[in-house]
């Protein structure tokens, strides 16, 4: 079912028994209040479903979520009468679909959601909710700023970022081809099939605000309703000419003074070609190639390994004594989902993680709900807008950094209120077992890693007989398993990694050179940085998705963030042609300025300010990976292509 169905919903009647007042009012009982006050304002054109009174808040306590907007139960009462006479005139009308609102109205139905926002975060907020309905598509075509001029670009990745930019440049009219190792698009939810693998953020606002999908299963998506998504949109969009699928790219060099790339890839038979472009984007993401630790003796084990991203769907657990290395979100999914087919399960923990409360996490949604995404229309598009703005700004005031804070374990007052609250719901899971309390308790500050979704199974699986937690380090591998720091010899038929990636190493499986033959990883010298994410000094025409430093932890939503870097591409690229120019080179001066101040910023969150280890940070102890700033910031800087910021290239 896509957006525009669901926009669309069957005309109802009056007799017709799917719109029974017994159907009506369980639908009322399951729904989100504040999104079906919102559609109704809109479809039925009456703002007394706004009310002020019952406008939702949209500050988010420190752990769980916000219930029905923070909304006390007799506002609750209040707001169940009011969409229970609404559907109600809904049926009796026979309205099948709703148009799209005025912007008066549209200002309206914002400020009842997002009333905590000023003027500044409107265009955003109306991006977000796709309205007016895909408004960020390009506004021009190659041919009729040039028609004498070809523009190809070589896109490399076929996942979120990747299709989303094949999409915009497609819609503009420019030639793309999209290049990805795998034989199907959908980037990381393609490679990750490991047992129990899913999202861990709200899985209506992972999904691209001009593409919005209302049906989806489960409150929190699997893996696999994920790639479908993918590999529908790929579809939909008119993608599948564009591809080239089982695609590896060996090298980016960049020619001058001719101001275009040569893109060599190798094909699955092995066979290498090399073809010219005028601009490259890269979408590899940061979280695909595997971090497997140099564990001493680590190639003496005489079982089997594999990293969780690398999953041996051709080893059957049943019956071994397994070790997963690990408990990051990727360990965290995959040891409750095996505990019960292994004979015996080892955690080796270094860190334990901090856990969010989230009784639905792996829950599917309930029938009632999904009546309502099916015959409300602009419905399912409001509860996606609710769960986007309850994430802008997130918890990003519990992770600041107070300089003044001295209590260990925090960094600011706001972020031990985090911490308490956290702490609290795991002395709660582990109040029976108080041997395992304190090594599930993290000494860092909430927020310095990644905050995992908790349903109770982690608990409940560390406390079995047959798993144990190992949290002395690892000493070294040995034929029959694994010893640690204590001398104790732990032995193993099989060993998963659930080790991370290499995030911080962008690009690290090509070789790439730009003007005056430097080398992309020797420019980096290990400490990858862009200007907003996306461009490099001496790099003209090379452009990067969810690249340095854009990655989000506790606001925002990485496919916004793909969104507007794509759109600032889609920018670079009307530029370049509208003027008559072959490349865009970002200026070191702007790069710098830029990448001075994001560092400041990270100095002053959680993760930048706490010593424990983490992806977010590289190897030189710099945090190459995260956004600090508030969300509204991005969008403002990714909005005009800034002059100052570009040396251009003309054509020879």
């Amino acid at each position: 079912m896509d957006q525009d169905a669901a926009d669309r919903a069957t005309a109802p009647s009056p007799d017709d028994a799917e719109w029974s007042d017994e159907r009506l009012r369980n639908a009322v009982a399951t729904a989100d209040l504040p999104a079906l006050l919102a559609a109704l304002a809109q479809i039925l054109d009456d703002d007394a479903f706004i009310d002020p009174a019952l406008r939702p808040d949209s500050v988010i306590p420190p752990a769980g979520a916000l219930y029905q907007g923070g909304l006390d139960e007799e506002r609750q009462r209040r707001a169940r009468g009011l969409c229970l006479d609404g559907l109600r005139r809904l049926r009796d009308s026979g309205v099948a679909a709703a148009p799209e609102p005025t912007p008066a109205r549209l200002s309206r139905l914002l400020d009842f959601i997002a009333h905590g926002a000023d003027e500044s975060y409107l265009p955003l907020l109306a991006h977000e909710l796709d309205l007016p309905r895909d408004g960020a598509a390009p506004a021009w075509k190659l041919k009729d700023l040039d028609p004498e001029r070809d523009f190809r670009v070589a896109v490399i990745g076929a996942g979120l970022s990747g299709l989303v930019a094949a999409h915009r440049l497609k819609q503009a009219g420019v030639d793309v081809v999209v290049f990805d190792k795998n034989p199907d698009v959908g980037g990381t939810w393609y490679e990750n099939t490991y047992p129990g693998c899913r999202l861990d953020t709200h899985n209506y606002a992972y999904s691209y605000s001009f593409a919005q999908k209302p049906d989806w299963p489960c409150y929190f998506s699997s893996r696999e309703s994920i790639q479908d998504y993918f590999v529908k949109f790929a579809e939909d969009a008119g993608l599948a000419p564009h591809l080239r699928l089982s695609t590896h790219i060996v090298a980016l060099d960049f020619q001058e003074p001719a101001a275009n790339w040569n893109v060599r890839h190798r094909a699955a038979d092995g066979t290498e070609t090399t073809e010219v472009f005028d601009a490259v984007v890269s979408a590899v993401g940061q979280l695909n190639q595997p971090l497997v630790p140099e564990f001493p003796g680590r190639e003496r084990f005489q079982g089997e390994t594999w990293h969780t991203a690398r999953w041996r769907h051709d080893v059957d657990l049943t019956g071994l004594r397994v070790g997963v290395v690990g408990t990051g979100a990727s360990g965290f999914q995959v040891v409750p989902a095996i505990a019960e087919q292994v004979e015996h399960l080892t955690v080796f923990q270094r860190n334990p993680p901090w856990t969010l409360p989230t009784p639905r996490y792996m829950d599917e949604i309930e029938e009632e709900l999904l009546w309502l995404f099916r015959n409300v229309p602009y419905y399912a598009r409001w509860y996606r807008f609710l769960q986007f703005w309850t994430s802008v700004e997130g918890r990003r005031r519990f992770v600041e950094v107070d300089p003044d804070w001295t209590k260990e374990g925090s960094v600011s007052e706001a972020n031990e209120v985090l911490r308490v609250a956290l702490t609290d719901h795991l002395t709660a899971q582990f109040a029976d077992r108080p041997d395992l309390l304190p090594h599930v308790v993290p000494a860092y500050p909430p927020g310095a890693k990644r905050l995992l979704r908790d349903n109770g199974s982690w608990a409940r699986t560390l406390k079995r007989d047959d798993v144990a937690l190992v949290t002395d380090r690892i000493s070294e591998f040995t034929e029959d398993g694994i010893r640690t720091a204590d001398g104790a010899l732990h032995e193993l038929d099989a060993v998963i990694y659930s080790t991370g990636f290499t995030a911080s190493e962008f690009l690290s499986t090509m070789r790439v050179t730009g003007t005056g033959k430097r080398d992309l990883h020797e420019f980096w010298d290990g400490d990858a940085r862009a200007y907003l994410g996306i461009t490099v000094p001496h790099f003209p025409n090379l452009f990067c998705v969810y690249g340095p430093n854009t990655n989000l932890v506790v606001n925002g939503s990485t496919v916004l963030f793909t969104e507007l870097a794509v759109e600032y591409i889609v920018k670079a690229v009307e530029s370049l042609v509208r003027d008559g120019d072959a490349a865009l080179d970002c200026r070191e001066d702007a790069y710098l300025g830029y990448n001075d101040a994001v560092d400041a910023e990270n100095k002053r969150m959680a993760w930048g300010a706490a010593e424990v280890s983490s992806w977010y940070k590289n190897s030189k102890g710099r945090v190459s990976q995260c956004w600090p700033f508030p969300l509204l910031d991005y969008w403002t800087s990714t909005r005009t292509l800034t002059p100052e910021a570009y040396r251009r290239i003309p054509r020879t």
